[in-house]
């Protein structure tokens, strides 16, 4: 068994599901939705009605689709099985929303590449049997992963509410931490459904890290590097989060602090899209102002938005590195990326 494994390329790892398809489950979302709604935004904003009216309802319906190929491509599916996969991201996507797809598209996959050129009836049983198992399991457990998903959201959100000050801290400690793993902040959220306060302080934490991330390597790194991870990812700092953990305090601490003013000040929120983005292509910015904008003035937004999730996070991370720099915790050249 582990020999025929080894020869379809099935490797039945966590890092290959849960980081390397999870990831790759979030550049599907990314190339679809989420631009989608970049789109979606600006034409809002000057009245374009191709963007809102045409090629917005097209990326929402294209989601599923993009996310599946992008999991099949990160598992190294054969042809046939990457484009099967399309069907399966639509019908999942659509019965067990982002998890649903997420379960769905990896059995199907991993199905698809054991029998994929096995027969002389390749270009019909691969694809026959990667969508049959895809569409299976997202009719029958799909409805039922989607609910217990949105449930835990549910129940997040509801206990954020209630406990702002607490539950604030944990959500956006969390999230923050998750983009800065190998994992997907993005997807997570999308998965939970996380919106409302429990999505802006799930932002805020994002914004964190990726921000303070930023500023307090920015003497260790060149200005490109700089902006990749104050507006790319923080992930590119796990090397060296790996050899001085400590240099992680700063912007986790910046966190910690800001999402209870968020939350409770100025009641900060987001949708699912968002809440996971940080500073990402300003994802997470546009999330938190299409979120708001029926309660608040533009202005009062951006306001908020630059306070909460530029400001801040850069003073509070800059004041404990430099703290941390003169007890001997973290050294010059601790933040330094390899290119």
């Amino acid at each position: 068994m582990d020999s025929f494994f080894k020869r379809k390329n099935i490797s039945l790892s966590l890092k290959v599901y849960f980081i390397d398809a999870m990831g790759a489950m979030a550049y599907g979302l990314f190339a679809s939705l989420l631009v989608g709604t970049i789109l979606n935004t600006i034409g809002g904003q000057l009245n374009i009605a191709f963007l809102t009216d045409v090629l917005w309802p097209v990326a929402q319906e294209g989601t599923g689709a993009a996310m599946a190929v992008a999991i099949a491509y990160a598992l190294k599916a054969p042809d046939l099985v990457m484009f099967s996969s399309t069907i399966v991201g639509i019908a999942s996507y659509k019965l067990g929303g982002p998890m649903g797809t997420f379960i769905a598209t990896i059995f199907a996959v991993e199905m698809g590449k054991m029998i994929s050129k096995e027969t002389k009836l390749d270009i019909i049983l691969t694809p026959s049997l990667t969508i049959l198992v895809g569409v299976i399991i997202s009719t029958f457990l799909g409805p039922s992963i989607n609910y217990i998903m949105v449930t835990l959201g549910n129940i997040i959100m509801a206990a954020t509410t209630r406990t702002p000050f607490i539950m604030s801290i944990i959500v956006s400690v969390i999230v923050g931490l998750v983009l800065t793993s190998p994992m997907s902040s993005a997807a997570l959220c999308m998965m939970l459904s996380l919106s409302g306060l429990a999505g802006g302080a799930a932002t805020i934490g994002c914004c964190a890290q990726m921000v303070g991330f930023a500023a307090i390597s920015y003497k260790d790194n060149n200005f490109e590097n700089t902006m990749a991870i104050g507006i790319g990812s923080s992930m590119f700092q796990m090397p060296n989060i790996v050899k001085n953990w400590k240099v992680l305090i700063p912007p986790t601490l910046s966190a910690a602090i800001i999402a209870p003013i968020g939350t409770i000040l100025f009641k900060m929120e987001n949708t699912p899209l968002g809440s996971g983005m940080g500073t990402s292509g300003l994802v997470g910015q546009i999330g938190t102002y299409n979120a708001m904008l029926e309660s608040r003035g533009g202005g009062e937004i951006l306001m908020a938005i630059l306070l909460l999730h530029i400001v801040l996070p850069i003073a509070i991370s800059l004041i404990t590195y430099k703290i941390m720099m003169k007890k001997g915790y973290i050294a010059k050249g601790d933040l330094t990326l390899k290119n």
